[in-house]
């Protein structure tokens, strides 16, 4: 406890983590609000499906994931990262006035507009969060450094999905609050980017290309040319597709299962969320401060064992018609709705256990010189996977209308598989890197 406060409390890491937290925070505050005006018809949505909607919105997040990471990689390679920093926040404030045009003319089209410029800025701000860790950590600080990241986007993308929905239920139809609100959290985001340290640039001498679908290529092919770092990314996107999956599935369980109103949607992804947020937190304490895979296995099993428990839990949920439960009935309705809350619980557990030392992981085994660009080309892996859990999830769900609970078991049979498969190729290849950094 006393490290980790330390590092809280140092100039290296504080504004580094403060900008990241305001960053994720900013990013769900405004997809949560954007949510909403378009599911309560507060804005122009000239006839459109609001499910289409929804979708084009998540789909619009994810896209400059595939079109940027790569020279995002290159970029953060090549300049000094506390100045790229700086000048990404500045963006993200001329973004948020945007979307803030958006809410108050009530124009759909420029509020998907900023989502999408908002899905680039945590594009090209990804690459440099996760290259500078190392810079700026020493190497016995790093899974503590990932924990608190983990633990700390966790807490932002909780606080960030309650404030937006207070904000635009307490402001009655009123955008300006919802507005001044992105706008000062992203000024707030470049104040904090104003202390992070100087960096010392890695590769001056790089040319970048522009061509993405060149650099894109090139950039994966270069993390599979490094066997140990590829497995390592494989297993951090198997999470993004593990997570994407049960994730997604919550407000149709809750409303099909539970018979549960939005807000236990809500109460669901608080659970999860807190349940990240210990997970990484213990995984620091438990598996020690070197970078290592201990904690990985026992986040796998749980990964399957908690989710085989999760469809189990709602196999005894009874059967209800009538009205959906809200917040305060849902703790009246038995031991099967705990259950539930319990396992999603469990899940985020260990789901911290297993992402944590990955990262780490990741960081401490990237070469220098290319690290911002390994860093891309698992966010490139990351919104692959999470686009293929969209298409499995759709196939099992909408064309073969298998039940849910089916999915979730299909899911976690295979998340064992993986993992397995995972760790024994992990193995052999960490313990020869290892041997090597001693030498």
């Amino acid at each position: 406890m006393e490290k980790k406060e330390h590092l809280l409390s140092t100039r290296r890491f504080l504004p580094m983590f403060l900008t990241q937290f305001l960053g994720a925070l900013n990013d769900n505050v405004y997809k949560q609000a954007l949510l909403l005006v378009i599911t309560y018809g507060w804005i122009n949505q000239q006839s459109a499906n609001i499910s289409t909607l929804n979708n084009l919105a998540a789909l619009l997040f994810i896209l400059p994931y595939f079109i940027f990471s790569a020279t995002a990689g290159q970029i953060a390679d090549k300049y000094e990262r506390a100045r790229l920093v700086r000048g990404i926040k500045i963006l993200e404030i001329l973004i948020m006035l945007i979307g803030s045009a958006g809410f108050l003319l009530g124009h759909l089209w420029l509020l998907l507009l900023a989502l999408f410029l908002m899905g680039t800025h945590s594009t090209f701000f990804g690459p440099i969060k996760y290259a500078i860790l190392p810079e700026i950590l020493k190497p016995n600080e790093l899974m503590s450094g990932n924990a608190l990241f983990q633990s700390g986007t966790s807490m932002a993308i909780l606080i960030g999905m309650i404030l937006g929905g207070a904000v635009i239920s307490a402001s009655d139809g009123n955008l300006l609050w919802i507005s001044l609100t992105i706008v000062t959290i992203a000024i707030l985001g470049y104040l904090s980017s104003r202390f992070i340290l100087k960096q010392n640039v890695s590769t001056p001498d790089l040319k970048i290309d522009w061509n993405f679908f060149r650099t894109s290529f090139q950039t994966l092919k270069y993390a599979k040319s490094i066997p140990l770092i590829y497995l390592v990314l494989l297993g951090n996107s198997w999470y993004w597709f593990y997570g994407a999956t049960y994730l997604t599935q919550i407000p149709q369980l809750t409303q099909q299962n539970l018979h549960a109103s939005e807000n236990v949607v809500s109460l669901l992804l608080t659970f999860f969320s807190v349940g990240i947020g210990i997970g990484s937190l213990l995984c620091r304490r438990i598996g020690g401060t070197e970078v290592n895979l201990k904690m990985v296995p026992i986040g796998a099993i749980g990964l399957t064992v908690f989710a085989l428990y999760l469809a189990a839990s709602l196999a005894f949920v009874p059967v209800r018609t009538g009205e959906l439960l809200h917040l305060a009935d849902v703790f009246q309705q038995g031991w099967s709705y705990y259950h539930v809350m319990l396992a999603v619980t469990l899940l985020g557990i260990s789901g911290g256990f297993y992402i944590v030392p990955l990262y780490a992981m990741m960081q401490a085994h990237s070469p220098r010189s290319h690290r911002a660009r390994v860093v891309a080309a698992n966010n490139i892996l990351n919104a692959v996977f999470m686009v293929s859990s969209a298409i499995f999830s759709i196939i099992i769900l909408s064309i073969l209308k298998i039940d849910i609970k089916i999915l979730f078991c299909i899911t976690a049979v295979l998340s064992a598989i993986f993992s397995i498969w995972l760790l024994v190729r992990l193995k052999p290849l960490l313990t020869t890197a290892q041997v090597s950094l001693e030498d």
